[in-house]
């Protein structure tokens, strides 16, 4: 990869413990025990050779044991250079986060801690993009950590909240979620919502943001906005991709994004994997990047 090029080293785990024990967002189904975990593996080894494929280098490690969400690494925390600041994470997964502290440090990564356990859910809620860091808001993330984030790592950190999930079929009060306690969001992560193609192109669904957000990201200078379809960004997990600045790993279920992708004269390699969707997490979820500048 040439060094102007992003996401040239990522970490992953493994599917070995998915379950839906316990549905710490919509996108679970109703049913438990519907995971197929052994095709979910398969699905996630897929995944790492499309990485590798694109010139990614894939680091592997195990999963942290019984943890049903340990597949998606992204969420223990955000590198930049040698620092990385470590995730807080939702009941159901605090297994994870004492496993990877130990991974990180393994790697000689410099760790820090958010003080007084302020919630923060990682990369998948805080985007590099160049300098700025495309931070998501109201769910998983406190607004404290982008505070933090911006102190220990010198990122021009943007505060951004997607729509939350309603009661009433859409119209009543925010759903709290009955296992973390937290609000709840189709977009409850920001990389479900937004993605970063190279640090001056990104894709958005518009309708994923509440109007403020929107209008912050319409203005932010130098960067073209590729808009997601509604339906692609939910259904699709459009937004939920890895990037190298020249190779796009992303769901097969996009082709609006793809083609407009392609016409960027970037190349796509196209995904499809029923199962890990089903933890709410696709692509980007499984892969915390470790070489951010």
């Amino acid at each position: 990869m040439s060094s102007n090029q992003i996401n040239k080293t990522v970490l992953t785990s493994g599917a070995d413990f998915f379950s839906d024990q316990q549905a710490i967002n919509p996108y679970y189904v109703n049913k438990k025990g519907s995971i197929n975990v052994e095709r979910a593996k398969q699905e996630h080894a897929t995944i790492l050779t499309a990485m590798q494929n694109a010139g990614i280098k894939v680091i592997k490690v195990d999963p942290p044991a019984n943890c049903q969400d340990g597949v998606y690494t992204s969420n223990w925390g955000l590198v930049r250079g040698n620092k990385v600041v470590l995730s807080t994470l939702p009941p159901a997964r605090t297994g994870e986060e004492p496993y990877a502290e130990a991974t990180l440090r393994s790697l000689g990564k410099d760790v820090m801690k958010l003080p007084n356990s302020v919630h923060f859910s990682g990369q998948a809620d805080a985007l590099p993009c160049g300098n700025y860091l495309l931070a998501g808001l109201g769910y998983r993330t406190e607004v404290a950590a982008h505070q933090f984030v911006a102190e220990q790592l010198g990122y021009d950190v943007i505060s951004l909240q997607t729509i939350p999930k309603r009661s009433f079929f859409g119209f009543g009060k925010p759903v709290i979620n009955k296992y973390s306690g937290w609000p709840d969001s189709f977009f409850y992560d920001i990389d479900l919502a937004i993605a970063i193609l190279r640090p001056n192109l990104i894709a958005w669904c518009s309708k994923a943001f509440l109007p403020a957000s929107r209008d912050v990201i319409r203005n932010l200078p130098g960067i073209e906005k590729i808009e997601v379809a509604y339906a692609e960004a939910v259904k699709g997990f459009a937004c939920n991709l890895v990037s190298t600045g020249e190779t796009v790993i992303m769901s097969s279920s996009a082709p609006k994004l793809q083609a407009a992708i392609d016409a960027r004269g970037l190349k796509t390699i196209t995904i499809d994997a029923p199962e890990l969707i089903k933890g709410g997490g696709f692509i980007r979820c499984i892969a915390l990047t470790l070489d951010n500048e």
